[in-house]
């Protein structure tokens, strides 16, 4: 028997009902092909903000609903900038939708928790270069224009700008995106007025001097949701554990323990991965693009019942919400407060050194809500000269927002006088 071909769709410019900013529209096949590609498919399933849902159970939106509207914002600003003079041709057009589509493709699971611990030196940045290069290959060479573009590669510098910088269309997007789910009102900004007052100047990214008012909101707005949002004491105390976890299995993994997980999890468990894994061997990110946060739940579930005693404990705790207790000061804790808390719960735990590593964490935590040293934020006056917006702003407060805050955290177990009745896997109970 015959299996029938592959359905030929015509009308691949289908529209997207979102949330934040209504209707928003396909533009191109290509663009709907790449959002039909599993590796693009399976941002749906990585939460935009890590653990945060464990404080505002409203933000379970994914890294595919922020693409898309990022994606949305860039149309946008791309219509902005032609109405101003400067030539955008329509392969660029493309290029940059696809830039700014893939921009985040090479997130792991609970996107910056476990950046570092997946792998081992790699950015996302580096993997969705990745991605967009064996994408590109797939699809006949349409998406090199879009790496270029993405790698900062390509001689219009703002185009690389609208993709990743301080005036980005990213940022346009997770502001309200993640103020809109989170319920924190506080990172709304007006994108639509700062978008129209986008301007291109001697081939870089600049903002009219009559938007310094809601770029200055823009900044601010971002600094209140890293303390409120991003960076939450509750939130970093999840994460932290979360990292733990997954470098608890990957010690028990290299050391030759049998380990529950997705082939996915258990290939980044027992190597190494490296950026020249990537490069060399193309198994490597089809791996990567099997893992998804299902994979790290997944596995905590059944962790929590393993024998070790740090990975059952931990693993127990994030699947219940038991958090540890965060402690947050301008200063540094003293060795004597955190030996104190080590002993306190070594006490609790009879626990190794070794293993203590996992249960007591102090570290340091820093929010730079505008640096001046990288893409800085650059305003067009109305004599044609450009002035950084701390320069030229009136408001004290911007200057001060180039400082970063920082601030230091002390996290630890607590226990309960009232121990919860012992897990019992389920096969145990028949």
């Amino acid at each position: 028997m015959q299996l029938p071909s592959k359905v030929n769709y015509n009308n691949k410019k289908k529209i997207i009902n979102d949330p934040v900013y209504g209707f928003i529209t396909i533009p191109e096949e290509i663009i709907y092909d790449v959002i039909e590609h599993p590796y693009f498919q399976r941002l749906r399933r990585i939460k935009q903000l890590g653990l945060s849902h464990l404080v505002y159970p409203g933000a379970i939106h994914t890294r595919f609903h922020h693409v898309i509207g990022a994606m949305h914002l860039m149309q946008k600003a791309i219509s902005t900038i032609r109405k101003k003079g400067h030539e955008i041709t329509p392969p660029e057009e493309r290029a940059v939708l696809l830039a700014i589509l893939l921009h985040d493709i090479g997130h792991g699971p609970f996107s910056h928790a476990l950046e570092h611990d997946i792998v081992s030196g790699v950015s996302h940045e580096e993997i969705s270069s990745f991605f967009i290069d064996k994408l590109s290959h797939e699809f006949d060479g349409e998406l090199d224009l879009s790496l270029l573009i993405f790698q900062n590669k390509y001689p219009k510098k703002f185009l690389h700008q609208l993709v990743s910088s301080q005036l980005d269309m990213d940022r346009m997007d997770y502001l309200n995106r993640d103020s809109f789910y989170s319920g924190v009102s506080e990172g709304v900004i007006g994108s639509e007025r700062i978008i129209e007052m986008l301007n291109v100047k001697d081939g870089n990214l600049v903002l009219e001097e009559k938007g310094i008012y809601s770029i200055e909101k823009f900044i601010i707005a971002r600094r209140l949701m890293y303390w409120q949002v991003y960076l939450h004491k509750t939130v970093v105390a999840a994460e932290y554990m979360l990292i733990h976890v997954l470098r608890r299995a990957k010690e028990l993994a290299l050391s030759g323990e049998t380990i529950f997980g997705s082939p996915a999890l258990l290939y980044f468990l027992t190597n190494n991965v490296t950026a020249e894994d990537f490069k060399k061997n193309p198994a490597v990110l089809e791996y990567f693009s099997q893992l998804d946060d299902a994979d790290i739940l997944g596995a905590m579930k059944v962790w929590q019942f393993h024998e070790d005693k740090v990975l059952s404990d931990l693993s127990r705790r994030l699947v219940q919400r038991d958090l540890f207790k965060i402690e947050i000061s301008k200063e540094p804790f003293t060795e004597e407060r955190i030996e104190a808390v080590k002993k306190y719960v070594g006490d609790k735990m009879s626990l190794t050194e070794d293993q203590m590593e996992h249960f007591v964490y102090s570290e340091q935590l820093t929010n730079k809500a505008y640096n001046i040293t990288r893409e800085n934020i650059n305003l067009l006056m109305k004599n044609g000269s450009v002035l950084d917006v701390s320069d030229a702003s009136d408001n004290l407060n911007i200057s001060a927002l180039t400082d970063p805050v920082e601030k230091y955290f002390l996290c630890y177990p607590i226990f309960k006088s009232s121990k919860p009745k012992q897990l019992t896997m389920i096969q145990d109970l028949s």
